[in-house]
């Protein structure tokens, strides 16, 4: 089964919410928490048109609101948008940030990761894509990006700027 347009995936782990850490501990209690929510996927097989190096079984990082239910005017429970079906979701080109392939994360443009540092709006490259590589930065670099530009992840237990090409202000080249 694959789709034209959208990756059909499933959520590691099988649950939507990551509610309870490692230690047991209860994270939050809401599924309107959106810092709760699974962020990762398995991919179950690609789109139809696609021609990139993401495969069934690779890991995507996804978008917050993938797994989200929400409640209606009418105060139901409803499955969101990309809910497909047996716990199976249809992510769009925008709805992932990353993909891991043979255990290694890969950026794909326009995103990249950049690793917070004690200074403000300053951050070393930690995961990198083509647009940043044909214009010579590398990981490792040490790059300064727009305020309010930080979406917040948690990678592999390390926090994580995500952000697009767009948004590097200055680096040393």
């Amino acid at each position: 089964m694959r789709s034209p347009f959208c990756f059909i995936a499933e959520p590691v782990g099988g649950n939507r919410y990551d509610s309870v850490s490692d230690s047991g501990i209860v994270l939050s209690a809401s599924q309107e928490d959106h810092t709760a929510t699974n962020r990762m996927a398995k991919v179950i097989s690609v789109p139809v048109y696609y021609k990139g190096p993401v495969v069934p079984g690779d890991t995507l990082l996804v978008h917050h609101n993938t797994f989200r239910k929400y409640y209606d005017m009418k105060g139901r429970e409803r499955n969101g948008p990309s809910y497909f079906k047996d716990n199976m979701y249809f992510i769009f080109d925008d709805q992932y940030f990353m993909y891991k392939h043979d255990d290694v994360w890969m950026a794909p443009d326009p995103y990249c990761f950049i690793r917070p540092t004690d200074e403000p709006l300053m951050g070393e490259i930690a995961y990198i894509n083509t647009e940043m590589l044909a214009m010579g930065m590398e990981i490792g670099d040490i790059v300064s990006f727009q305020p309010e530009s930080e979406y917040e992840f948690n990678i592999d237990g390390e926090k994580l700027y995500r952000m697009f090409t767009k948004n590097i202000c200055l680096t040393k080249i």
